[in-house]
């Protein structure tokens, strides 16, 4: 059974399916009705090394660079309605090919041209991150997000990290306003 995080809450995925290699971390969302026009959400993961930021360029995976270098990070491709039921965006990530200088894949979200279109995470329900074990297609963790980020067009929904030899998934849910340019910033990477 799935466990289900709150807001910073996290767990040892190591512990929690022994033997993890390969995962697929699954974002899901429903835009609200609004003024009709429509709502095109974009997963993206950063790699970041312990200063928090990426070693290159390379590190930034979303529709325009769906792989790591070292193919360790894939993002399976742009979905841009968010409409059907399950997993809207999936990025499918191989633990064991981490290199050993990434410490954190922060997973995220923005809403493309959410400022230019008056859109924020406040218009948009039932989004979630999970972490499921490739091994079993099993959910280990679930991370449902509240509706906090009413006037952000940028979301960090959680991350992926080591700690003493295992990996751990945390739960954040920080919105950040501007969209892409300061979240981006804020890892290292100008967009």
């Amino acid at each position: 059974m799935a466990i289900s995080l709150t807001k910073g809450g996290n767990v040892n995925l190591s512990k929690e399916a022994p033997g993890l290699t390969n995962i697929t971390v699954g974002l899901g969302w429903d835009p609200r009705a609004t003024d009709g026009q429509e709502f095109d959400l974009d997963a993206i993961a950063f790699l970041v090394n312990e200063a928090g930021k990426v070693r290159t360029d390379q590190d930034f995976i979303f529709f325009n660079n769906l792989k790591s270098d070292n193919g360790a990070v894939e993002h399976t491709g742009d979905n841009r309605t968010g409409e059907g039921d399950g997993d809207d965006e999936k990025i499918k990530i191989n633990l064991a090919s981490i290199p050993a200088d990434v410490n954190k894949v922060a997973v995220c979200a923005i809403i493309y041209e959410g400022q230019a279109r008056n859109q924020n995470f406040g218009q948009v329900g039932e989004a979630y991150i999970r972490v499921v074990n490739d091994n079993g297609n099993s959910e280990i963790a679930r991370y449902d997000l509240s509706e906090d980020g009413s006037t952000e067009t940028a979301m960090i929904f959680g991350e992926l990290y080591r700690h003493s030899g295992d990996w751990k998934f945390r739960a954040v849910g920080q919105g950040f306003s501007g969209g892409l340019g300061p979240l981006a910033a804020s890892y290292g990477v100008n967009v």
